[in-house]
């Protein structure tokens, strides 16, 4: 009888002729317009209206990044699209700070206050109040870009350390430094919560001291 298979190192194979022929993988086909607004703009917009802190900015932003996004779909390596949204936005993010920083703000003229941020809070603003608390997302906006944007991925969107690194390509090193500043000027910003707190804790203690029982 003749062989009916190959050998390999030693080891008979399948003949041939009973080899599976696996099927090319299917190419990747980049999403719709519709697919990708209606996926992602949710999230796009939120990590948007964190890093800037008001609705203008975060709708400009927000149109700015799925401009990006369908400029760069044809070149785009298949991943974690998400995490490609998260690098785009915030990478744009800090290229319009590091723009506005060049800019002298009266030039814009005297009514670019009102036009940056209204007096009365838009829907997406109370929303946003009901999600973060107004003080936290005020000590988020006075932080520097670089910080700012490290927090919020990190602390907000949930992300690793290795994963921030990775989003702003910076080092790890980098990463951590800027994080762990960040929240000491928040915790710096948000001191004046801890008095409040430890005066009712106080009063409660005097109280129950006064009345021997509990306040």
């Amino acid at each position: 009888m003749g062989d009916t298979g190959g050998t390999v190192g030693g080891v008979v194979g399948p003949a041939p002729a009973e080899l599976e022929v696996l099927p090319d993988a299917a190419p990747w086909t980049p999403p719709s317009w519709d697919e990708v607004v209606r996926d992602h703009s949710a999230r796009v917009y939120r990590l948007a209206y964190r890093l800037t802190g008001n609705v203008p900015d975060a709708e400009d932003l927000t149109q700015e990044v799925f401009v990006r996004v369908f400029r760069s779909l044809p070149t785009y390596t298949p991943g974690t699209f998400e995490g490609w949204l998260h690098r785009i936005t915030t990478n744009l993010f800090l290229d319009m700070a590091r723009r506005r920083q060049r800019i002298r703000f009266e030039g814009l003229g005297d009514d670019a206050a009102g036009r940056l941020s209204g007096d009365e809070p838009t829907p997406a603003q109370a929303f946003d109040a009901r999600h973060l608390d107004g003080d936290v997302q005020q000590a988020l906006a006075d932080l520097a870009p670089e910080y700012r944007a490290a927090v919020v991925l990190c602390d907000i969107e949930g992300l690793s350390y290795e994963e921030v690194a990775d989003t702003l390509g910076v080092k790890l090193g980098t990463v951590r430094s800027r994080i762990h500043r960040g929240r000491a000027q928040l915790r710096v910003a948000l001191e004046h919560r801890r008095p409040r707190q430890a005066a009712r804790v106080s009063a409660a203690a005097t109280t129950a001291a006064a009345t021997g029982g509990p306040a």
